[in-house]
């Protein structure tokens, strides 16, 4: 035979309990949300950019310096430099044409032969005659892509380069056209 107070101590406990476990599944979904809303920006953040920028011709015609960068959705590095060329683009505008060029558009095939485009990100910087002045592949620090932007936008030499950032592979850029080597395969055989 239970005591009264012990029955009552336990439906206590068995209420504390699944409180706790409500609030605690409460705060899980609030953090998957999070999660989720958080990926889905990033995402968002290289197509917005994307769609924001002028067509390449026209950047390349306007009579301002020009920074093109090639990316893809699937490409790690290209979302690590998303919140850089974010703000290069707030910092610059009017100044300075940002355009992203999706590597996985058939429409830049050529442009990715013309320049020989085999990782990415790759980055192009044009002068305001429309004439590239220099290239940097792979990730690179802020600091250093804001020198490279500073010295466009002077029209200065651009600064060296100490290092090739890291890089995802890219194969053939149309795997519509029969090669075993699709973008999204990093280079392995098979796409």
């Amino acid at each position: 035979m239970e005591r009264p107070g012990l029955a009552a101590s336990n439906q206590a406990m068995d209420s504390k309990d699944r409180v706790i476990a409500m609030a605690l599944a409460s705060i899980a979904a609030v953090l998957a949300v999070v999660v989720l809303w958080t990926r889905s920006l990033s995402n968002q953040g290289l197509e917005a950019l994307a769609h924001a920028s002028l067509p390449l011709d026209e950047a390349l015609s306007n009579g301002k310096p020009t920074l093109v960068e090639f990316y893809a959705d699937w490409c790690q590095v290209c979302h690590q430099m998303e919140p850089t060329m974010a703000q290069l683009e707030q910092t610059h505008r009017g100044a300075l044409d940002l355009v992203l060029l999706n590597v996985e558009n058939p429409l830049w095939e050529q442009e990715l032969d013309q320049f020989q485009v085999r990782g990415i990100p790759t980055f192009l910087f044009y002068n305001a005659d429309g004439i590239v002045q220099g290239r940097a592949i792979g990730l690179l620090p802020p600091e250093q892509l804001e020198a490279l932007v500073a010295a466009l936008l002077r029209d200065a030499p651009l600064p060296s380069l100490n290092n090739q950032g890291a890089t995802s592979a890219i194969g053939n850029a149309n795997p519509g056209q029969g090669s075993a080597v699709g973008p999204r395969s990093h280079g392995e055989g098979g796409g």
